[in-house]
């Protein structure tokens, strides 16, 4: 399934107008005919596309993406050494562990807010506890992650002044203290992690809840109530863990995007991440770097779904008594 999903892409890609010869001769207006084909003859994209794919394949097995098409010439995927012993660190290596802060944190925060309000919802069904939350769910749905993004700039950062708007660190970053650096990336940080947490807390509100209303009325939970069990032992001990199987499989998915980043948030507030990455190597046609991403984010999806079913196994012994009597 992974070499077919990097084929698909791998063609995809090549059926874009232009490429990367157009962009670096776009500098320079006296570039001829001549150095363009040399530079195609360099990145091998005078090749057949089945040539190229080859090529390509036979360097993703060994986990080699290639060099970046563009003018640095960098690793794709992981740090090489030269024979001087120089280190250049590959560019998914940098950008990688900036998108998994942002979006690990946003996750955790989501979960710790949307997992309470989901059960609060189900058990005040049609109160007003619900039909807040609900409006709640809503507004979230229908806030656009770009808008928000430029709203938070220019409250927090431009009218404000109370946190940075763009970038990583600072441009006096090394200048500061150790707790000096903590501070700086923690208010760098606060505003990118905002959007994935409003724009995710929405939708796993709604699935927690959903999935709460369902088992609340099982008959195990009548029964369980039946038996004198107080109402915090029947909600937390019984019905929400058989309420978050669904939850398990979008959380299992959600895998990709932790790794793949967001485009538009990390493009808006200028943080050097994977989504960033990924848009700069579309418009400059680089096909190492987007396939790169791309099949990276392929795996991962692949791992996500196998992670999900061994959860479901985890969480519901209905499950693993199937396996066992199929085995």
């Amino acid at each position: 399934m992974l070499i077919g999903i990097s084929l698909i892409s791998f063609f995809i890609m090549h059926l874009a107008p232009g490429d990367i010869t157009n962009n670096e001769a776009s500098f320079n207006p006296k570039a001829s005919q001549e150095s363009r084909e040399q530079l195609r003859k360099l990145y091998h994209l005078d090749q057949p596309i089945h040539v190229q794919y080859g090529l390509w394949l036979t360097r993703m097995v060994k986990l080699d993406f290639g060099q970046s098409f563009a003018s640095h010439q960098k690793p794709v995927f992981w740090q090489t050494t030269d024979k001087d012993g120089n280190v250049t660190k590959g560019m998914i290596q940098e950008a990688l562990p900036k998108t998994l802060v942002i979006n690990i944190i946003g996750l955790i925060i989501t979960l710790i807010l949307a997992i309470p309000l989901g059960v609060l919802a189900a058990r005040q069904y049609q109160g007003w506890q619900d039909r807040s939350i609900t409006l709640f769910n809503f507004i979230g749905f229908s806030i656009p992650g770009f808008w928000l993004s430029l709203l938070l700039m220019y409250w927090l950062g431009v009218m404000n002044n109370w946190l940075p708007i763009s970038g990583w660190t600072s441009i006096d970053y090394d200048t500061l203290g150790s707790w000096g650096k903590i501070k700086d990336h923690l208010t760098h940080l606060v505003m990118p992690v905002i959007i994935p947490s409003v724009t995710g807390l929405a939708s796993i509100t709604l699935f927690v809840k959903n999935g709460m209303l369902d088992v609340l009325n099982q008959d195990y939970i009548t029964t369980a109530r039946a038996k004198g069990l107080n109402e915090h032992q029947v909600i937390y001990t019984h019905a929400l863990r058989n309420a978050l199987l669904p939850l398990i499989t979008i959380i299992g998915l959600s895998i990709p995007g932790l790794i793949g980043g967001s485009v538009i948030a990390e493009t808006i507030f200028a943080i050097p991440g994977m989504g960033k990455l990924f848009y700069d190597a579309v418009l400059m046609r680089d096909f190492p770097v987007v396939m790169g991403i791309l099949t990276i984010g392929s795996a991962l999806t692949l791992l996500g779904n196998l992670i999900a079913d061994i959860a479901y196994a985890w969480a519901d012994p209905r499950v693993r008594r199937g396996v066992t009597r199929e085995a």
